[in-house]
């Protein structure tokens, strides 16, 4: 009985040159759980989209059953709920941020939004129908409590919000869609060149060869955020 023990050990022996030597056996893979799977879920996600992630695919990823998942998340859209709120955690503003300018609190929290988002493009377009996690609403109640200690007033706090929230999501959306390469940029410009008699504002502007999204982005945020300072 002892030797059948001894075979069903996870490290057998084989003997080679007259000596026992352990054979190892091949590495499993990390113990599912919750975190493992969302991480993994990002990684499918940033690689194949929103309509690239499915349980299957996300199963075998993670080199499991699909009945396993289950017993950490709920279903699919519990898996989308999650792998968003995790990209979007905020770690705080830079210490060197002063402690009362409320404008570089808040361009740094809208920023990092952005960035967050930017760097998932997946997150865009699913932020505005999923549920809103833990990360995305402490976000919010701290954009709220920056806002209200500038001197924004109750009445106005909803729509202050709200603004900022439409701004970023837009801009991030433009951004992450916007695909035009520098050379299909130029030739549309030289396009609405030959129209400038129609066109003649934005052929001015030379708005289409204007690939300044981080400028254009911080710029447009400080218009604003000058609605929003304490009036004097």
């Amino acid at each position: 009985m002892a030797a059948k023990r001894s075979g069903a050990r996870s490290t057998r022996s084989q003997r080679t040159s007259g000596s026992l030597q352990p054979v190892q056996e091949p590495r499993s893979e990390p113990p599912l759980s919750r975190e493992r799977i969302v991480a993994t879920a990002v990684e499918l996600l940033d690689a194949q989209g929103v309509d690239g992630l499915t349980m299957r695919r996300l199963a075998d990823r993670l080199g499991s059953g699909v009945m396993s998942l289950y017993w950490h998340v709920d279903n699919k859209e519990d898996v989308f709920d999650l792998a968003l709120d995790s990209v979007l955690e905020y770690g705080g503003p830079p210490q060197l941020v002063e402690p009362r300018d409320w404008r570089g609190e808040v361009v740094h929290m809208l920023e990092d939004w952005r960035a967050s988002m930017l760097r998932h493009p997946w997150s865009a377009s699913l932020l505005p129908r999923r549920a809103l996690g833990a990360n995305i609403l402490s976000r919010l109640e701290l954009l709220s409590k920056t806002l209200s200690r500038a001197g924004v007033a109750d009445a106005d706090l909803n729509v202050a919000i709200w603004s900022l929230w439409n701004y970023v999501m837009g801009a991030t959306i433009s951004r992450a869609n916007f695909d035009l390469s520098d050379d299909g940029r130029a030739a549309t410009q030289q396009r609405l060149t030959g129209l400038s008699q129609r066109y003649p504002t934005i052929e001015r502007s030379r708005l289409l060869l204007d690939s300044d999204w981080d400028g254009a982005f911080r710029k447009g945020l400080g218009f604003l955020l000058d609605g929003l300072s304490p009036r004097q």
